[in-house]
Protein backbone atom coordinates (compact mmCIF):
# COMPACT_ATOMS: atom_id res chain seq x y z
CA UNK A 1 0.00 0.00 0.00
CA UNK A 2 1.30 3.59 -0.99
CA UNK A 3 -0.19 6.59 1.21
CA UNK A 4 1.00 10.18 0.50
CA UNK A 5 1.17 10.54 4.57
CA UNK A 6 1.38 7.81 7.17
CA UNK A 7 1.14 8.96 10.87
CA UNK A 8 2.92 6.67 13.34
CA UNK A 9 1.25 7.11 16.92
CA UNK A 10 -2.08 7.77 18.31
CA UNK A 11 -1.52 10.23 21.05
CA UNK A 12 -2.70 13.96 21.01
CA UNK A 13 -0.13 15.05 18.28
CA UNK A 14 -1.04 11.91 16.08
CA UNK A 15 -4.71 12.78 16.09
CA UNK A 16 -3.95 16.49 15.66
CA UNK A 17 -1.69 15.04 12.86
CA UNK A 18 -4.21 13.17 11.25
CA UNK A 19 -7.00 15.79 11.84
CA UNK A 20 -5.00 18.41 10.18
CA UNK A 21 -3.99 16.52 7.30
CA UNK A 22 -7.70 15.16 6.63
CA UNK A 23 -8.66 18.58 5.97
CA UNK A 24 -5.65 19.27 3.49
CA UNK A 25 -7.34 16.01 1.77
CA UNK A 26 -3.87 14.14 2.12
CA UNK A 27 -5.92 10.82 3.19
CA UNK A 28 -3.45 10.11 5.97
CA UNK A 29 -3.00 6.59 7.48
CA UNK A 30 -2.48 6.49 11.17
CA UNK A 31 -1.11 3.42 12.88
CA UNK A 32 -2.63 3.13 16.21
CA UNK A 33 -0.34 0.38 17.44
CA UNK A 34 -1.36 -2.96 18.82
CA UNK A 35 -0.72 -2.10 22.42
CA UNK A 36 2.88 -0.28 21.79
CA UNK A 37 4.83 0.09 24.99
CA UNK A 38 2.06 -2.10 26.55
CA UNK A 39 0.02 0.57 26.50
CA UNK A 40 -3.79 0.64 25.07
CA UNK A 41 -4.24 3.07 21.54
CA UNK A 42 -4.30 6.34 22.36
CA UNK A 43 -0.92 6.40 24.50
CA UNK A 44 -0.21 7.83 28.30
CA UNK A 45 -3.29 9.87 28.12
CA UNK A 46 -4.86 6.28 28.49
CA UNK A 47 -3.46 5.46 31.52
CA UNK A 48 -5.05 8.40 33.24
CA UNK A 49 -7.98 8.41 35.17
CA UNK A 50 -8.84 11.56 35.08
CA UNK A 51 -8.03 14.93 33.02
CA UNK A 52 -8.57 18.73 34.23
CA UNK A 53 -5.98 20.49 31.96
CA UNK A 54 -7.39 19.70 28.44
CA UNK A 55 -8.70 23.05 26.59
CA UNK A 56 -12.39 22.61 26.07
CA UNK A 57 -13.34 19.95 28.88
CA UNK A 58 -13.25 21.01 33.17
CA UNK A 59 -12.88 17.29 34.05
CA UNK A 60 -12.83 14.02 31.90
CA UNK A 61 -11.20 10.78 31.76
CA UNK A 62 -7.91 10.10 29.74
CA UNK A 63 -9.51 6.76 27.75
CA UNK A 64 -12.65 9.26 26.74
CA UNK A 65 -10.52 12.31 25.52
CA UNK A 66 -8.51 9.98 23.18
CA UNK A 67 -11.52 8.35 21.72
CA UNK A 68 -12.66 11.51 21.56
CA UNK A 69 -9.56 12.71 19.04
CA UNK A 70 -9.90 9.22 17.87
CA UNK A 71 -13.63 9.51 16.50
CA UNK A 72 -12.84 13.18 15.13
CA UNK A 73 -9.68 11.96 13.08
CA UNK A 74 -12.03 9.33 11.52
CA UNK A 75 -14.73 11.64 10.96
CA UNK A 76 -12.22 13.60 8.89
CA UNK A 77 -11.54 10.66 6.53
CA UNK A 78 -8.15 9.50 8.13
CA UNK A 79 -7.71 5.55 7.90
CA UNK A 80 -6.89 4.26 11.61
CA UNK A 81 -4.99 1.07 11.02
CA UNK A 82 -4.60 -1.18 14.66
CA UNK A 83 -0.98 -2.46 13.85
CA UNK A 84 2.25 -1.76 14.80
CA UNK A 85 4.57 -0.46 12.20
CA UNK A 86 8.13 -2.87 13.10
CA UNK A 87 10.51 -1.09 11.09
CA UNK A 88 10.95 1.33 8.70
CA UNK A 89 13.38 2.53 5.57
CA UNK A 90 13.83 6.40 6.00
CA UNK A 91 17.36 5.72 3.40
CA UNK A 92 15.00 6.31 0.43
CA UNK A 93 12.02 8.14 -1.35
CA UNK A 94 9.34 7.06 -1.02
CA UNK A 95 9.58 5.78 2.65
CA UNK A 96 9.20 2.16 3.15
CA UNK A 97 7.58 0.02 6.46
CA UNK A 98 6.70 -3.11 7.79
CA UNK A 99 3.87 -3.89 9.97
CA UNK A 100 3.74 -6.41 12.43
CA UNK A 101 0.71 -8.81 12.60
CA UNK A 102 -1.96 -8.28 15.01
CA UNK A 103 -0.43 -9.90 18.74
CA UNK A 104 3.14 -10.58 17.31
CA UNK A 105 5.57 -8.20 17.97
CA UNK A 106 8.50 -10.63 17.17
CA UNK A 107 8.01 -10.85 13.45
CA UNK A 108 6.98 -8.62 10.11
CA UNK A 109 4.29 -9.04 7.41
CA UNK A 110 6.06 -9.61 4.17
CA UNK A 111 4.28 -6.52 2.06
CA UNK A 112 6.18 -3.21 1.97
CA UNK A 113 4.09 -0.36 2.39
CA UNK A 114 5.25 3.02 1.22
CA UNK A 115 4.72 6.43 2.36
CA UNK A 116 5.57 10.09 0.44
CA UNK A 117 6.14 11.17 3.70
CA UNK A 118 6.27 10.22 7.32
CA UNK A 119 5.17 11.79 10.79
CA UNK A 120 6.62 10.07 14.32
CA UNK A 121 4.09 10.90 17.15
CA UNK A 122 5.24 7.23 18.60
CA UNK A 123 5.28 9.24 22.31
CA UNK A 124 7.39 7.88 25.19
CA UNK A 125 6.56 5.96 28.13
CA UNK A 126 7.68 7.22 32.08
CA UNK A 127 9.75 4.98 33.32
CA UNK A 128 8.19 2.70 36.14
CA UNK A 129 9.66 1.13 39.21
CA UNK A 130 7.86 -1.87 39.64
CA UNK A 131 7.35 -1.55 43.13
CA UNK A 132 4.61 -3.89 44.90
CA UNK A 133 1.66 -2.56 44.57
CA UNK A 134 2.50 -0.47 41.71
CA UNK A 135 -0.11 -1.82 39.05
CA UNK A 136 -2.98 -1.66 41.83
CA UNK A 137 -2.49 1.93 42.93
CA UNK A 138 -1.84 3.54 39.31
CA UNK A 139 -3.78 5.80 38.65
CA UNK A 140 -5.82 5.73 41.90
CA UNK A 141 -2.37 7.61 43.89
CA UNK A 142 0.23 6.74 41.43
CA UNK A 143 1.71 9.14 38.62
CA UNK A 144 4.61 10.29 36.66
CA UNK A 145 3.14 13.63 36.23
CA UNK A 146 2.84 16.20 38.71
CA UNK A 147 2.03 18.73 36.35
CA UNK A 148 -1.03 16.24 34.65
CA UNK A 149 -2.44 15.18 37.60
CA UNK A 150 -1.29 16.86 41.16
CA UNK A 151 -4.31 19.19 41.51
CA UNK A 152 -6.77 16.38 41.59
CA UNK A 153 -9.06 16.14 44.45
CA UNK A 154 -7.28 12.72 45.82
CA UNK A 155 -3.94 14.70 46.15
CA UNK A 156 -5.32 17.63 47.77
CA UNK A 157 -3.96 18.59 51.35
CA UNK A 158 -2.73 15.27 51.69
CA UNK A 159 0.85 13.84 52.05
CA UNK A 160 2.14 13.20 48.80
CA UNK A 161 5.86 11.56 47.93
CA UNK A 162 7.83 12.46 44.83
CA UNK A 163 10.73 9.38 43.74
CA UNK A 164 14.13 10.48 42.35
CA UNK A 165 16.96 12.99 42.53
CA UNK A 166 17.17 14.79 39.33
CA UNK A 167 15.99 18.50 38.41
CA UNK A 168 12.65 16.96 37.58
CA UNK A 169 12.40 15.65 40.92
CA UNK A 170 13.03 19.23 41.74
CA UNK A 171 10.35 20.76 39.79
CA UNK A 172 7.62 18.16 40.57
CA UNK A 173 8.42 18.21 44.60
CA UNK A 174 7.72 22.33 44.02
CA UNK A 175 5.00 22.19 42.30
CA UNK A 176 3.17 19.46 44.50
CA UNK A 177 3.94 22.14 47.71
CA UNK A 178 1.34 23.84 46.46
CA UNK A 179 -1.08 21.36 46.32
CA UNK A 180 0.08 18.67 48.91
CA UNK A 181 0.18 19.00 53.10
CA UNK A 182 3.75 17.89 52.81
CA UNK A 183 5.77 16.59 50.50
CA UNK A 184 8.62 13.92 50.88
CA UNK A 185 11.34 13.59 48.31
CA UNK A 186 12.92 10.07 48.22
CA UNK A 187 16.55 9.74 46.91
CA UNK A 188 18.21 6.61 46.57
CA UNK A 189 22.03 7.95 46.59
CA UNK A 190 23.33 10.62 49.95
CA UNK A 191 22.88 13.69 47.55
CA UNK A 192 21.03 14.78 44.49
CA UNK A 193 22.00 14.69 41.20
CA UNK A 194 19.67 17.81 40.53
CA UNK A 195 21.80 21.35 40.09
CA UNK A 196 22.85 22.70 43.46
CA UNK A 197 21.09 25.88 42.95
CA UNK A 198 17.70 23.44 42.33
CA UNK A 199 18.27 21.39 45.68
CA UNK A 200 19.14 24.30 47.81
CA UNK A 201 15.47 25.51 46.32
CA UNK A 202 14.03 22.21 47.38
CA UNK A 203 15.77 21.35 50.31
CA UNK A 204 14.78 25.11 51.69
CA UNK A 205 11.17 24.58 50.96
CA UNK A 206 9.24 24.49 54.50
CA UNK A 207 6.80 21.63 53.11
CA UNK A 208 9.64 19.76 51.49
CA UNK A 209 11.48 16.25 53.59
CA UNK A 210 13.93 14.82 51.71
CA UNK A 211 14.96 11.05 52.40
CA UNK A 212 18.81 10.45 51.26
CA UNK A 213 19.76 7.03 50.72
CA UNK A 214 16.40 5.84 50.66
CA UNK A 215 14.07 3.53 48.59
CA UNK A 216 10.84 2.69 48.34
CA UNK A 217 10.00 -0.70 48.44
CA UNK A 218 5.97 -1.13 48.90
CA UNK A 219 3.09 0.79 48.06
CA UNK A 220 -0.36 0.15 50.09
CA UNK A 221 -3.76 1.40 50.42
CA UNK A 222 -7.53 0.69 50.26
CA UNK A 223 -8.57 -2.55 48.94
CA UNK A 224 -10.65 -3.52 45.89
CA UNK A 225 -10.26 -2.24 42.41
CA UNK A 226 -10.85 1.45 42.69
CA UNK A 227 -8.85 1.60 46.57
CA UNK A 228 -6.63 4.50 46.56
CA UNK A 229 -3.43 4.83 47.83
CA UNK A 230 -2.77 5.54 51.79
CA UNK A 231 1.03 4.72 52.36
CA UNK A 232 4.33 4.06 51.64
CA UNK A 233 6.70 1.56 52.86
CA UNK A 234 10.14 3.00 52.23
CA UNK A 235 13.65 1.67 53.41
CA UNK A 236 17.05 2.98 54.40
CA UNK A 237 19.71 1.63 52.36
CA UNK A 238 22.56 2.44 55.07
CA UNK A 239 20.67 1.03 58.40
CA UNK A 240 18.04 -1.53 56.58
CA UNK A 241 15.31 -0.41 58.64
CA UNK A 242 12.26 0.00 56.59
CA UNK A 243 9.44 2.57 57.83
CA UNK A 244 5.71 3.15 56.70
CA UNK A 245 5.06 6.49 55.79
CA UNK A 246 1.63 8.08 55.67
CA UNK A 247 1.29 8.95 51.87
CA UNK A 248 -1.70 9.50 49.35
CA UNK A 249 -0.04 10.18 46.51
CA UNK A 250 3.55 8.93 44.58
CA UNK A 251 5.34 10.86 41.80
CA UNK A 252 8.16 8.74 40.02
CA UNK A 253 10.45 11.60 38.60
CA UNK A 254 12.87 8.98 37.45
CA UNK A 255 12.67 9.83 33.25
CA UNK A 256 10.93 8.83 30.50
CA UNK A 257 12.04 6.68 27.59
CA UNK A 258 11.07 7.83 23.86
CA UNK A 259 9.51 5.50 21.31
CA UNK A 260 12.50 5.81 19.42
CA UNK A 261 14.17 2.38 18.85
CA UNK A 262 12.20 1.89 15.31
CA UNK A 263 14.41 5.15 14.07
CA UNK A 264 17.79 4.84 15.34
CA UNK A 265 20.42 5.11 13.01
CA UNK A 266 18.32 7.19 10.85
CA UNK A 267 17.27 10.05 12.43
CA UNK A 268 19.90 12.61 14.66
CA UNK A 269 18.74 11.97 18.49
CA UNK A 270 20.17 13.20 21.30
CA UNK A 271 21.68 10.70 24.80
CA UNK A 272 18.27 10.42 25.64
CA UNK A 273 16.76 9.16 22.54
CA UNK A 274 14.52 12.01 21.41
CA UNK A 275 14.36 13.00 18.29
CA UNK A 276 16.45 16.27 17.00
CA UNK A 277 14.16 18.70 15.07
CA UNK A 278 14.79 22.13 13.61
CA UNK A 279 13.94 25.01 16.55
CA UNK A 280 10.66 25.94 15.63
CA UNK A 281 9.66 23.02 13.55
CA UNK A 282 8.82 19.66 14.03
CA UNK A 283 11.74 18.89 10.96
CA UNK A 284 14.15 15.96 11.57
CA UNK A 285 16.97 15.27 9.65
CA UNK A 286 15.17 13.12 7.24
CA UNK A 287 13.48 15.69 4.36
CA UNK A 288 9.92 14.61 4.84
CA UNK A 289 10.22 13.10 8.09
CA UNK A 290 8.42 14.83 11.18
CA UNK A 291 8.34 14.57 14.58
CA UNK A 292 5.60 15.80 16.70
CA UNK A 293 4.98 15.18 20.71
CA UNK A 294 7.00 13.41 23.39
CA UNK A 295 9.25 11.93 20.73
CA UNK A 296 11.05 14.77 20.46
CA UNK A 297 9.74 17.19 23.44
CA UNK A 298 11.91 15.86 26.53
CA UNK A 299 11.09 19.31 28.38
CA UNK A 300 7.02 20.08 28.75
CA UNK A 301 5.94 16.90 28.07
CA UNK A 302 1.97 17.76 27.86
CA UNK A 303 -1.25 16.65 26.18
CA UNK A 304 -2.22 20.22 25.02
CA UNK A 305 1.82 20.59 23.53
CA UNK A 306 1.65 17.17 21.70
CA UNK A 307 -1.34 18.65 19.91
CA UNK A 308 0.16 21.75 18.86
CA UNK A 309 2.95 19.86 17.42
CA UNK A 310 0.95 17.30 15.88
CA UNK A 311 -0.74 20.20 14.16
CA UNK A 312 2.68 21.71 12.69
CA UNK A 313 3.71 18.46 12.04
CA UNK A 314 0.96 18.31 9.10
CA UNK A 315 0.98 21.63 8.14
CA UNK A 316 5.11 21.46 7.65
CA UNK A 317 4.56 17.95 5.66
CA UNK A 318 1.47 19.33 3.38
CA UNK A 319 4.16 22.18 2.52
CA UNK A 320 7.01 19.83 2.30
CA UNK A 321 5.46 17.64 -0.08
CA UNK A 322 3.96 20.29 -2.20
CA UNK A 323 7.66 21.49 -2.80
CA UNK A 324 7.85 18.62 -4.49
CA UNK A 325 5.29 19.00 -6.81
CA UNK A 326 6.15 22.20 -7.23
CA UNK A 327 2.70 23.14 -6.42
CA UNK A 328 1.38 25.99 -4.05
CA UNK A 329 -0.47 24.99 -0.92
CA UNK A 330 -3.10 27.65 0.33
CA UNK A 331 -3.68 26.20 3.51
CA UNK A 332 -0.11 25.23 4.58
CA UNK A 333 2.81 26.71 6.37
CA UNK A 334 3.38 30.05 3.54
CA UNK A 335 6.91 29.89 1.72
CA UNK A 336 9.81 30.75 3.32
CA UNK A 337 8.50 34.62 5.11
CA UNK A 338 8.08 34.13 8.50
CA UNK A 339 9.22 30.60 8.76
CA UNK A 340 11.83 29.03 10.93
CA UNK A 341 15.52 29.08 9.33
CA UNK A 342 17.49 26.04 10.00
CA UNK A 343 19.44 26.79 13.13
CA UNK A 344 17.67 29.69 14.01
CA UNK A 345 16.17 29.92 17.26
CA UNK A 346 12.94 31.82 18.61
CA UNK A 347 12.39 31.21 14.50
CA UNK A 348 8.65 30.69 14.17
CA UNK A 349 6.53 29.83 11.44
CA UNK A 350 3.29 31.62 10.56
CA UNK A 351 0.00 30.18 8.95
CA UNK A 352 -1.58 32.63 6.17
CA UNK A 353 -4.46 32.57 7.52
CA UNK A 354 -3.67 34.00 10.67
CA UNK A 355 -0.74 36.34 8.95
CA UNK A 356 -3.47 37.95 7.00
CA UNK A 357 -6.30 38.31 9.38
CA UNK A 358 -6.82 42.29 9.74
CA UNK A 359 -7.50 41.76 13.76
CA UNK A 360 -4.32 39.91 14.26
Amino acid sequence: MHSKLVIIGSGPAGHTAAIYASRADLKPVLYEGFLALGIAAGGQLTTTDEVENYPGFKKIRGTELMDEMRAQSEGCGAEIVSQTVGKVDLSKRPFQYWLHPIGDDDNLEPETHTADSIVIATGAKARRMGLAGEEQYWGNGVSACAVCDGSLPIFREKPLVVIGGGDSAVEEGVYLTKKASKVTVIVRKGQMRASKANARRLAHNPKVEIRYNSEAVQIKGDAGPRGLMKSLVVKNNVTGEEEEIPANGLFYAIGHEPATHLFKGQVKMDEDGYIITTPGTTETSVPGVFAAGDVQDKKYRQAVTSAGSGCMAALEAEKWMAEQEDIEVPNGVNGTEGRAEKGKEGASGEVPEYRENPLL
